[in-house]
């Protein structure tokens, strides 16, 4: 028994398709096949069942899988601990970053991290909260910057920053004569949201929730903040954007923003990885250098954090 083998199993039990699986691998399909094979006779079991499509898992490769995970996992720690014992900072490092973080914070951080860490690199793939959790969990991707908290036992969150709500509107609405607006002066049926999928959509739910309009239906959704403001600008109701999505606005619309009364709402940016995380020493690093940036850009404190996790009704 190999760590490679393990490997290729896992891979054929995440794809379900040995061919898939070998591309993935590098390898040959014939090469992963032969591999697998001698593993089912060294166990004498048979781990996939092969007349099925997609191929599934027997009884017993669901406990060998399990197993392998670990085993893989383990494997991979001790060229963690060696690195980290020598204080390199390098090799294969995988970012996931939802849609409405990705544009504005990315571009705060990453010429200074590739700066200051040339040997890393640097795969970064824009993700939902829900595609980060999965590839979190099935080892795709090493650490993602999400709304929080999420509430799910198998991560843990480090906190970034609080990013404070903004009102963006339109001079005919009612509330564009007000220097700043409360949470009460807010009717879901007249702000114009991200379309399913965002967590964004679901921290202003939640916010409004609290006014007791959990049962209304919603005008309009749409895919992006900047045409949610071609959209209120045009008249079709207001819209909440975070606070680093303000920063590019330019100097003509920017009369159409509105703070919050104190506590803002804001929500929670964090960091999240799996528990059982290996690259600690680059996450660290990651970190050090959003907070040194994030600094200088929002200073906001007295805030009221928004969860993006979907309320229950009676909750």
């Amino acid at each position: 028994m190999t760590i490679t083998q393990l490997k290729y199993i896992l891979a054929v039990a995440e794809y379900q398709n040995f061919t898939i699986a070998s591309e993935h691998c590098f390898v040959t399909q014939p090469t992963l096949s032969m591999q697998i094979q001698k593993l089912e006779e060294e166990l004498d079991t048979q781990i996939f069942n092969r007349n099925k499509k997609p191929i599934q898992l027997t009884d017993v490769g669901t406990k060998i899988v399990e197993q392998a995970k670990i085993i893989v996992d383990e494997s991979n720690r001790i060229t963690d601990i060696v690195d980290q014992q020598k204080g390199f900072i390098g090799g294969d490092f995988k970012l996931g970053i939802i849609p409405t973080i990705m544009p504005t914070l990315l571009p705060l951080f990453l010429k200074t991290f590739i700066k200051k860490y040339p040997k890393v690199n640097l795969k970064i793939e824009e993700l939902t909260t829900e595609e980060i959790v999965k590839k979190i969990t099935d080892g795709h991707i090493d650490v993602a910057i999400a709304a929080t908290p999420l509430e799910n036992d198998i991560l843990k969150e480090r906190v970034l920053y609080y990013e404070p709500f903004v009102g963006f509107v339109p001079t005919e609405h009612r509330l564009f004569s007000k220097k700043t607006i409360d949470v009460e002066n807010l009717n879901i049926d007249d702000i114009l949201l991200l379309e399913d999928g965002h967590c964004f959509k679901e921290n202003i739910i939640n916010l409004c929730s609290a006014l007791g309009n959990k049962n209304s239906h919603f005008q309009l959704h749409s895919g992006s903040f900047d045409t949610l403001i071609k959209l209120s600008k045009e008249g079709l109701g207001m819209t909440l954007l975070p606070y680093l999505q303000t920063l590019d606005i330019n100097e003509k619309d920017k009369v159409y923003l509105k703070d919050f009364k104190e506590p803002v709402p804001a929500r929670e940016v964090s960091l999240i990885y799996h528990k059982s995380q290996l690259k600690i020493h680059m996450i660290d690093s990651l970190k050090n250098v959003i907070d040194s940036v994030i600094r200088g850009v929002i200073a906001f404190n007295d805030v009221k954090i928004i969860s993006p996790i979907q309320q229950k009704k009676g909750a």
